[in-house]
């Protein structure tokens, strides 16, 4: 601790970073952010943009730089992308900011971060166009763990073909996303085609009775392929779970080389 404390006495430390390491988080008027998340589970901390002024994103962001060396904000909006980069153009200007508009994420990476490497893949299949956003939330979860990743797109089982014209691509990655509306069939049908684990993603598209993900999420649930599922439009959820697998198999191959 006392090293700590010099360190910031010399200004090397900032008073936010020493926060962090002493707890495992720091304090803003705008929230906690929870430096050691990443640390503890594997998972980096998501700032949740939905229900916070740009302002405050943008705060949480900095701090998640400053302790951390990168900020993952997701359902966030132009607003909010462009609040975070103007705030870390003043206070971390060699940083690179990443905006997915059709992801709604903000990615910030410190010019010294080093992002972490996995031996394994995540693939992210999407049944429709309308699919889009919380797969690819998942996508920018399961890259900022390290994951490579592998992205195919509108193959909905609607034309069948499309799911059996992608098969090749769809069987190499080591864990699978199938993010998909309406009834949610594509992720079983993918599920009885591979042998890797696949995560269901339901998404709120649709129309009438059940379309907004309930009829999605319980023909997942009822899946007669096996498989696990998250919460309707939950992307996070799912590129974290995504990105534990690769984690997993990444060391096992590690470990056998």
């Amino acid at each position: 601790m006392r090293d700590l404390l010099e360190r910031v006495a010399r200004g090397e430390t900032s008073p936010a970073t020493a926060e962090a390491e002493l707890r495992g988080y720091t304090t803003l008027d705008a929230g906690r952010f929870d430096a050691a998340r990443e640390r503890r589970t594997g998972i980096p901390e998501g700032i949740l943009a939905e229900g916070k002024t740009a302002p405050e994103v943008a705060a949480l962001a900095a701090a998640a730089v400053e302790t951390t060396g990168h900020a993952l904000v997701t359902r966030a909006d132009t607003e909010d992308a462009t609040a975070v980069r103007r705030v870390l153009a003043a206070e971390e200007p060699d940083a690179t900011v990443a905006w997915d508009e059709r992801g709604r994420t903000v990615v910030v990476h410190a010019p010294d971060y080093e992002p972490p490497a996995l031996s394994a893949s995540v693939g992210v299949v999407t049944a429709g166009t309308s699919d889009a956003q919380p797969a690819r939330e998942a996508v920018t979860v399961a890259r900022e763990m390290g994951a490579d990743i592998r992205l195919v797109e509108d193959v909905g089982v609607a034309s069948i073909d499309r799911v059996l014209d992608a098969l090749p691509e769809i069987r190499e990655p080591d864990v699978l996303v199938v993010a998909a509306g309406r009834e949610g069939a594509l992720p079983t049908v993918v599920a009885g085609l591979v042998d890797a684990p696949v995560i269901g993603l339901p998404v709120a598209t649709g129309y009438g009775h059940g379309g907004v993900g309930q009829a999605a999420l319980s023909g997942m649930l009822q899946s007669c392929t096996p498989l696990t599922v998250v919460n309707i439009g939950a992307g996070f959820t799912a590129g974290s779970q995504a990105g534990l697998v690769a984690r997993t198999v990444s060391a096992a191959r590690e470990a056998s080389e």
